[in-house]
């Protein structure tokens, strides 16, 4: 009998009833806005941004509208402007790139490597033609920070991680965003924790930390944040900083600070799914699987294999074999952009040269989410439908041969 997969690729688990009540209260008193707040009450917002500083390790934190509003505000506080050039891997999101354009600036894309993080050699090569990378963790995936980190403060570039697929990861025992400059953070429905849309950035750096909040839409009410840096670091760069309004409200805040206390424990869930599914697509002829490596501590919400060197039609035909058995894969080769996969080259507003080694890999990389909507047994039969149909794609290509 041929097997075939009923779930829903895109259903999150609901949002835990401690979150749901700190909601209704929120609702309840009508204080959405983060500056809106009664005699001695603390905000939600602002407690959210105290509580994540302190989950990894940072001096600092700002919670805004989205994941990409942390990017943007990253970079602004950094300095970044119209004209800059911004180093980025190439294989990452359309918001990675939308937050360089959003600022003026022109990306510079890195290749990627077959285990889908930036190739350090060629970063090492085009160091000199930026003075600031942001770094995209696409899909979970951890470079060699520390190599990186020595890279970029011996050229003397700042770097800002974007963790929108790392919250709760790790590299050496560092968590994820706590190695350059600023650390950003997503939100978003189908990253690690929920409300929908949001987003948070951290630093240690006062002077830029400070010019992020104002950046975000404080005005002069920066004192009201329990994780910001001192008023005089505010003194004079607040006439200088405009207000773009990116704010997180009270109502967001409040669905999230459940969850980030629950994030070990969800970290340790996906990780057991990630697990059963690479236990059942290992030793698949043609098909390769990204070994993680032992200093990377991962937070698996998604999972990638590559089909290297297939031709495009096998790889549609594995993808239609695949749906046809309920399983819903996503194809980062495509020519035209799909959903949220799209590459380097369909981002006509950030013209690069041509990056073989990226055309390369990408041309195999299959993607999957990972809900925890899923069991271990519904990962095992995943695996199974991916394994079976690969299988009779590759036999059908050796015969043909």
């Amino acid at each position: 009998m041929t097997e075939t997969f009923t779930g829903n690729f895109t259903q999150q688990e609901p949002i835990p009833d401690e979150g749901i009540a700190a909601a209704m209260a929120v609702l309840r008193h009508g204080r959405l806005h983060r500056y809106n707040t009664a005699p001695g009450e603390l905000a939600e917002a602002a407690l959210l941004e105290e509580e994540f500083a302190a989950q990894v390790g940072a001096k600092y934190c700002l919670a805004v509208a989205s994941g990409g509003a942390a990017m943007t505000t990253a970079l602004r506080a950094c300095g970044v402007g119209p004209g800059d050039r911004v180093l980025s891997n190439a294989f990452t999101l359309a918001p990675v790139p939308g937050a360089i354009a959003a600022v003026g600036a022109q990306p510079v894309f890195v290749e990627v490597t077959w285990d889908l993080t930036i190739d350090l050699d060629d970063l090492a090569a085009k160091l000199p033609q930026a003075r600031v990378l942001l770094l995209s963790h696409m899909r979970g995936h951890i470079c060699d920070m520390d190599r990186l980190m020595a890279l970029c403060d011996r050229a003397g570039v700042t770097v800002i991680e974007d963790c929108a697929h790392t919250m709760g990861a790790s590299w050496n025992g560092v968590p994820s965003g706590r190695h350059g400059r600023m650390g950003c953070y997503s939100t978003q429905t189908y990253k690690h924790v929920n409300s929908g849309e949001g987003g948070l950035l951290v630093s240690d750096d006062a002077e830029a930390m400070a010019r992020a909040i104002v950046l975000s839409g404080s005005y002069m009410l920066y004192a009201r944040h329990r994780a910001a840096p001192p008023p005089e670091v505010f003194a004079e760069l607040r006439y200088h900083t405009p207000n773009i309004s990116s704010r997180m409200d009270n109502l967001r805040a409040a669905i999230l600070r459940p969850q980030l206390r629950a994030l070990p424990a969800q970290a340790a869930r996906w990780n057991d799914r990630y697990r059963a599914l690479e236990a059942g697509l290992r030793d698949v002829p043609g098909l390769r699987l990204i070994e993680r490596p032992a200093a990377e501590g991962f937070v698996a919400s998604s999972f990638q294999f590559l089909l290297p060197d297939w031709d495009a039609d096998a790889v549609r035909e594995v993808l239609a074999r695949c749906a046809a058995r309920g399983v819903e894969l996503k194809w980062f080769g495509a020519a035209e952009p799909l959903a949220f996969t799209s590459r380097y080259d369909s981002w006509r507003y950030a013209p690069t040269a041509p990056l073989p080694q990226t055309d390369r890999v990408l041309a195999g990389i299959i993607d999957l989410r990972l809900p925890l909507t899923f069991s271990l047994a519904d990962c095992a039969l995943i695996a199974r439908i991916i394994r079976a149909q690969v299988g009779a794609v590759w036999q059908g290509r050796a015969a043909a041969e």
